[in-house]
């Protein structure tokens, strides 16, 4: 009898442990949005995210990313950052579930779409994949070129620079310009027009919930997945709900159904559209600023915990 017991007790603890862990196949690699910086000065990007993952036996990386750029040339310090820990990883590792945030999505997707071979799943969270009003509004009231544009573009360099170097990123320039105008309507539908894949057919529809791209004769199937927040005010302690109940303004008359302070509902949708309202702003999604979040919604810790598992059971 006494066996039986330790036996039962055993199993229970046994099937509990593996409900509990989400241990992906591939690895996730944390894509930063604008600033991309791990950690400086005590804020870290993705607050208590990776020790989330970790916990539940998720390998995580945090590459990083220059703080003001294209997509397409952040793109490409991912991709040699993917190739690095790949070959690392002395052949245990061949391709990459990657969870972007803000411009991350739009960098993941160009990651995507020229090296499949690299990518297991694509995930954005708050990405304005048609675009943000507030990019719009800053390059119309600082045209590039002009002297306003110019005095801009000199100190937001300065400060993505510095971003820059504070988080061992000292080699990357940043272009400030050539971020914004890829939130803008124009450069949004320009890099759309380039990169189709997984965006939605109908406005504020879902997209694809996998695509498959072909490199060198070999067909790479991507899973998709996205999520985004509609509460630009959401905790009476977080300082970025004062920037973002300001920022919110610009989408009104946009045709948007809510928004996050920078993104729009229907403009984070891509892939299967996991939830496009939570009740979170732009920097809630990654549990920033330290942790200030709704008490009246889901954590975000445990958003990213639910899509490890959700991965593993998709054999991703």
């Amino acid at each position: 009898m006494k066996h039986s017991l330790l036996a039962l007790f055993g199993g229970l603890l046994l099937s509990f442990s593996a409900a509990s862990n989400a241990t992906t196949k591939h690895p996730v690699v944390l894509v930063p949005g604008i600033f991309a910086f791990d950690n400086i000065a005590m804020i870290d990007y993705w607050y208590q995210i990776p020790a989330e993952l970790q916990s539940q036996g998720v390998k995580v990386y945090i590459p990083k990313i220059n703080a003001f750029d294209s997509s397409v040339k952040r793109g490409n310090q991912l991709i040699a950052q993917l190739e690095g820990y790949k070959a690392a990883s002395n052949g245990t590792i061949q391709k990459f579930n990657l969870m972007a945030h803000s411009q991350g999505g739009m960098t993941s997707r160009y990651v995507m779409n020229v090296r499949p071979d690299l990518v297991a799943s694509v995930t954005t969270m708050a990405t304005p994949h048609t675009g943000s009003p507030l990019a719009d509004i800053t390059t119309g009231i600082a045209p590039p070129g002009t002297l306003q544009g110019v005095s801009f573009a000199v100190f937001a360099n300065a400060v993505g620079n510095l971003v820059n170097i504070l988080s061992g990123n000292s080699a990357s320039q940043s272009n400030i310009n050539a971020m914004l105008s890829e939130f803008t309507k124009p450069g949004a539908a320009a890099f759309n027009a380039t990169y189709p894949r997984g965006l939605p057919s109908t406005t504020c529809g879902a997209g694809p919930s996998s695509v498959t791209i072909p490199r060198n004769n070999v067909n790479h199937s991507v899973r998709l997945y996205s999520w985004g927040g509609n509460g630009p005010l959401t905790h009476v302690l977080d300082p970025s709900d004062a920037l973002f109940g300001i920022t919110s303004l610009a989408f009104i008359g946009q045709g948007e159904q809510g928004n996050d302070g920078v993104t729009g509902v229907c403009a984070n949708h891509f892939g299967q559209v996991i939830n496009d309202r939570y009740f979170m702003n732009h920097l809630d999604i990654n549990n920033q600023v330290f942790g200030l979040v709704s008490w009246f919604e889901t954590n975000p810790k445990t958003l990213f915990r639910n899509h490890a598992t959700r991965l593993k059971n998709a054999g991703l």
